[in-house]
């Protein structure tokens, strides 16, 4: 999608569908158009007029009126869109007008649109900077779906791809601005949308070595150092948590470093991702109803490849290392049994307890593994457990860790981007749910606390390091259609990870 900025009187420009982003207001007719709208309200017969301030149109949000233009010039549609209350504008607001923006166009048969970004929207060139960003994302991921396994589209899905959308401002002061946001929106909505795209693919396309091959392609395409071990090496190496998951599987396991480096003398920030390329649970199996979804047990995974496509894209000044532990977790005479007590890299002994909860085996390994790095900071971030669903649904992620100032960082970027965070406790006594009769450490707790008896599991392993644990099992998929998504996988992660490496360089 090209995303330009234009300058210039809303009534003049020639487009099949303007987007006009709406404040609601109390006073109706205080809302009377204005702002340079005057001519654009002409064209279209003092429709807008009629609307806003006669109650056909209240700006609610998500709320929507196509109009027409009966003049000789000027878009041909006038497409009204509520954001809610003034005082209540946000990023988010803006972010989903993108995404219905795109999607009234496809439903129009269009593949070009533009938006007008008001003063009412723009207090400044920062303001400027943000609306253009939130609007590229919404656009971009808007427009995102999966098709590439159909012989055809759906017979109720012939919508065309948007190719141009055009960011229009009343003036030029604020043009750089929203460059640079429209720049930083698109790329990390097409990282994003790429997250998506590995983690709908089902699990006879991705498994393990896919994702090998993806960080090889990654690291020529961005100019990344790529590391790849396989099972020998592995034992070698002594990852026996993630060994033990991978036993009961005929697909190899591998373990994948991917590590950009621009400054030698800097420690890095480390992202690790879960990679279970499918899920049946083990021995311990999970219901049929409902198995399918498994093939997205690797959310963590794309979120860190997507994390590091757009971090080497915007040239971001950081040492940034992602880590993936790649393997499937599949019933044989193989597998591990519940009861088994196996090795970790770290040499502690862990009691399985239960073989479905198996992310946190292989996160283990990598965690310890991650300490060659001595890294400034190191994030995990997996579909780990259910009981986050049950806690937090699926608005936010589930965050833990041992650094308060890193848990704030996290927060903070969540904020900024869209993808919401909130902490639950790790109180040294929830470390009485995951201890062992007969090892070191069993790696369930049980039902009670049970996102926070994981993340005690995992904190274990990471040793004299600031570290943060996401939990996106309630927000890695959409069981719903929204402004922007699709239901299936979100690529959620990729902008928070993003965000907060541009937070820590400035």
């Amino acid at each position: 999608m090209d995303i330009d900025i234009v300058v210039g009187d809303p009534g003049a420009l020639e487009t099949p569908l303007l987007v006009l982003p709406w404040c609601q207001g109390a006073d109706r007719e205080a809302e009377r158009p204005g702002d340079g709208l005057e001519a654009l309200d002409e064209s279209l017969g003092l429709a807008l007029t009629r609307a806003v301030t006669g109650g056909d149109f209240r700006a609610r949000r998500g709320e929507g009126l196509l109009l027409y233009r009966r003049g000789e010039a000027g878009p041909d549609r006038v497409l009204l869109t509520g954001v809610g209350e003034r005082g209540d504008l946000t990023p988010e607001r803006l972010r989903e007008c993108g995404g219905r923006a795109v999607r009234r166009a496809g439903e129009l048969g269009l593949s070009e649109l533009s938006v007008w970004l008001s003063p009412d929207l723009l207090g400044g060139a920062a303001d400027a900077q943000v609306a253009a960003r939130a609007f590229s994302e919404g656009a971009v991921l808007g427009q995102w779906r999966f098709d590439e396994l159909r012989s055809e589209p759906p017979d109720d899905d012939h919508r065309p791809a948007l190719e141009s959308l055009a960011l229009a401002l009343p003036t030029a002061n604020a043009g750089d601005a929203a460059r640079s946001g429209a720049e930083l929106g698109s790329v990390l909505a097409a990282a994003q949308n790429y997250a998506r795209e590995l983690a709908i693919r089902p699990g006879n396309i991705v498994n393990p070595k896919y994702l090998a091959d993806e960080a090889r392609r990654l690291g020529v395409e961005l100019g990344l150092k790529v590391t790849i071990l396989d099972r020998e090496m592995l034992k070698k190496d002594g990852m026996e948590a993630l060994l033990a998951v991978a036993q009961g599987s005929e697909e190899e396991p591998f373990f994948i470093a991917l590590e950009r480096c621009p400054d030698p003398d800097a420690r890095p920030l480390v992202l690790v991702g879960k990679g279970v390329t499918f899920d049946s649970g083990g021995l311990s199996l999970k219901p049929s109803s409902g198995m399918e979804h498994m093939k997205y047990d690797m959310s963590g995974a794309a979120a860190v490849l997507g994390a590091l496509r757009a971090i080497a894209q915007l040239g971001l000044p950081a040492n940034v290392v992602g880590l993936i532990p790649a393997v499937e977790n599949m019933p044989s005479g193989r597998a591990v049994r519940p009861g088994d007590i196996i090795g970790s890299r770290s040499r502690k002994t862990i009691e399985v307890v239960n073989t479905d909860a198996e992310g946190r085996l292989i996160l283990a390994d990598a965690l310890n593994y991650a300490a060659r790095y001595e890294p400034e900071a190191l994030i995990d971030i997996a579909t780990l457990t259910g009981s986050c669903v049950v806690a937090l649904g699926a608005e936010a992620i589930g965050l833990l860790g041992n650094d308060a100032a890193l848990i704030d960082e996290i927060r903070a970027a969540g904020d900024r981007c869209g993808e919401r965070v909130w902490q639950l406790p790790l109180w040294d006594e929830y470390r009485e749910l995951i201890k062992s009769d007969v090892a070191d450490i069993k790696n369930s707790g049980g039902r009670p606390a049970g996102t926070i008896s994981a993340a005690m599991f995992l904190r274990e392993f990471v040793g004299p390091y600031p570290w943060a644990h996401l939990d996106i099992a309630g927000t890695a998929w959409a069981e719903k259609a929204g402004p922007y998504r699709s239901v299936g996988p979100t690529g959620v992660g990729v902008r928070l990870f993003t965000e907060w490496v541009r937070g820590r360089v400035g």
